[in-house]
């Protein structure tokens, strides 16, 4: 009896023990909180009142908080009342304005596209267009994103846009009543193969809704003949809401399996997401993911790839494991805060980064975990702090030095603005060559030119170096470095073709016959279709046996 009683002694004993230290953790944090608050509420005071210079204590205050946060992660971000009435209307998925995507060219205010259907399209608004003014309001010195805010209103109330058109003298008004915006999840569809018997769905975002609209997709996309496989394009999609993520690996998972889990330091935030519904699509599936695919984006590769249930194929995605809910504050205000990691079937984190907080979003790759190996459904290796790597890997076109340039320098867009203008429509498979010279014969006339590395760092030598021979030593390289500038033309020749033929497609027949038409040149997608086609090899990957 005394042993017994010694042995259950010793155990309450450890158990009050526990509880003390834990309440003494908790006592301890609220102290710190306590004591440093405050400490940096006196100096915020002090400064304040004191400081030589009168400072506004607003900015100051929100400049220090904004300090605290970059000391965490790059998205546990504060959001002003500006920001945040911003942030509740993108978040709706949808919002009363115009349609149209404003961006910079030559320091001017310019409509990149306009939406579809929306107000502005259905007008007459035009890529292209730059923007004057808003209902009266100079636009000279606003950024893009203030532009949009101002078309941005009431349902069926209007705004007048002015603008200045390629080829017209005079500036146009539009007035454009608001209308609901939906943006779209699902940004394309279609069917592809020899004999159009698998399906595409590009994904752009996983917003509200994004479930449903993948399942009418695979819908719509079965109507005709049933498909023998699908391709899901997750490229540059930069994640979003996690249970549609759940959602949409339930159309091709089996009910009652874990697909994603989320752990943090509050047990409020620790969840398993399992699957609910009957499978929907049961054929091969191949996910395309590249270095923009993150986060939701990242569960849903990850766990068809640890379920075995499909081939990733692209390039490794992003790396963004952390998880992030809103908590409102007062003033409307409100803060996005990282609240969990997520954590596919496997057991796996697709974080790549670990934060220090010593620094401004100070960080290191997880090397300490980068070669934990974990198994999938099928005991394939699949290693975490990577973000997803590709079953196949399949690398993209790097743009060269000149092909960035056109794109920054806005050759395409002008070109295209400038053609659009002189012509009424544009009905060709792929850029004819007479089309190709006008492009090249333009920019000789606009004075396109760009820098090279090497250009640099001759001009570098000349402003040190006066003497004769050196100048002319840099003249004769110039000379070398001008022709093989020409010669750039002749070797990128294919991918300025395409890039110019998309930008007209875009212009005569609107985004959706670009998106289209884009397929044709997508080297990534024709390896998908390559895959589902031999249906062995799909096999044999998701088997290890490849």
């Amino acid at each position: 009896m005394r042993k017994i009683f010694s042995k259950t002694g010793f155990l309450i004993l450890l158990a009050v023990l526990g509880i003390s230290t834990v309440a003494f953790q908790v006592t301890d944090i609220y102290f710190l909180i306590k004591k440093n608050f405050s400490i940096f509420s006196k100096a915020y005071e002090n400064v304040a009142l004191e400081y030589v210079d009168e400072v506004d204590p607003e900015i100051l205050m929100r400049n220090g908080m904004e300090a605290m946060l970059e000391t965490l992660d790059p998205y546990t971000v504060f959001y002003n009342e500006s920001q945040n009435e911003q942030a509740e209307i993108l978040s709706r998925s949808n919002y009363a304005g115009i349609g149209i995507d404003a961006g910079f060219r030559d320091g001017d205010v310019v409509v990149v596209a306009p939406t579809e259907g929306g107000p502005a399209d259905e007008k007459g608004i035009r890529a292209g267009d730059i923007i004057v003014a808003i209902d009266g309001v100079s636009t000279e010195g606003l950024l893009p994103e203030e532009v949009q805010n101002l078309t941005m209103g009431e349902i069926g109330s209007t705004v007048i846009l002015t603008v200045n058109r390629f080829g017209v003298d005079q500036t146009i008004d539009f007035e454009l009543t608001r209308a609901s915006i939906e943006v779209k999840n699902v940004s394309h569809t279609t069917r592809l193969g020899d004999n159009n018997q698998f399906g595409y769905i590009r994904l752009a975002q996983f917003g509200v809704n994004s479930a449903n609209e993948i399942r009418t997709a695979i819908e719509e996309l079965s109507a005709e003949n049933n498909l023998e496989g699908l391709v899901l394009d997750l490229r540059d999609n930069p994640g979003g809401i996690l249970q549609e993520a759940v959602a949409i690996i339930d159309k091709f998972v089996e009910p009652g399996i874990t697909v994603v889990e989320t752990r943090g330091r509050i047990q409020e935030y620790n969840s398993a997401y399992e699957t609910r519904e009957p499978v929907m699509f049961n054929k091969p599936v191949v996910v395309l993911m590249n270095g923009g695919s993150a986060s939701a984006s990242e569960v849903v590769a990850g766990a068809l790839q640890d379920l075995d249930r499909a081939v990733v194929l692209g390039e490794t995605s992003f790396g963004k494991g952390l998880v992030q809910i809103v908590k409102p504050m007062p003033y409307n205000t409100s803060m996005k805060i990282t609240i969990s990691r997520y954590y596919t079937p496997s057991g796996r984190s697709i974080q790549s980064l670990a934060y220090t907080h010593k620094a401004r979003n100070a960080s290191v790759s997880r090397q300490e975990t980068a070669n934990r190996v974990f198994k999938t459904r099928n005991g394939r290796d699949v290693k975490e702090g990577r973000g997803i790597e590709p079953d196949v890997i399949s690398k993209t076109e790097i743009p060269g030095l000149l092909d960035i340039s056109l794109v920054q320098e806005g050759a395409y867009f002008n070109f295209a603005t400038q053609f659009e203008s002189q012509n009424i429509s544009f009905d060709a498979e792929q850029l004819p060559d007479e089309v190709y010279q006008e492009f090249k014969t333009f920019l000789a006339n606009t004075g396109f030119d760009y820098k090279t590395d090497s250009e640099l760092l001759l001009e570098e030598l000349e402003a040190k170096h006066q003497n004769e021979e050196v100048i002319a030593s840099i003249e004769s390289i110039r000379s070398v470095i001008q022709n093989e500038k020409a010669e750039a033309f002749s070797e990128n020749e294919e991918l300025i073709k395409k890039t110019l033929y998309l930008e007209l497609i875009s212009r005569f027949k609107g985004q959706t016959q670009q998106r289209e038409a884009s397929l044709r040149f997508d080297k990534q997608l024709e390896e998908s279709i390559n895959l589902l086609s031999n249906p062995n090899q799909i096999s044999s990957i998701l088997n290890g046996r490849s």
